[in-house]
């Protein structure tokens, strides 16, 4: 059983910094790809940043220049730090994995977290 777990919402004034963790755990051998999705309310899932096994990285133009996106070795744990804070960043952030590959040999294509809250005030 592959399980994703995030840390690190909050609220935070305009212009703050956030830091959201989220780690996979579950017998793993390979990630392909981790992400951020976030969900403000009555809004749709939006991608907000992902990297590949290789380090290979992409953004939502919304966040580029404030967000970062990295992985921990041994590669099961994606972090965002989110830098200048904006009410707009509002919302529920899930963590997203791609085709994680376990001991077991089964491949789930994909997986979520069951998110974390980030309210920016203004």
């Amino acid at each position: 059983q592959v399980q994703l777990v995030e840390s690190g919402g909050g609220l935070v004034q305009a212009g703050g910094t956030l830091r959201l963790s989220c780690v996979a755990s579950g017998s793993i051998t390979s990630i392909n790809a981790m992400g951020w999705y976030r969900q403000a309310p009555g809004k749709q899932r939006e991608m907000v940043a992902g990297i590949t096994s290789g380090g290979s990285t992409v953004y939502a133009d919304s966040v580029k220049g404030r967000f970062t996106i990295s992985r921990e070795n041994p590669g099961n744990t994606v972090v965002l730090q989110m830098n200048s804070l904006k009410p707009e960043d509002t919302g529920t952030y899930y963590c997203n994995a791609v085709r994680v590959v376990t001991t077991s040999g089964y491949n789930h294509l994909e997986v979520w977290g069951q998110g974390t809250l980030v309210t920016v005030s203004s």
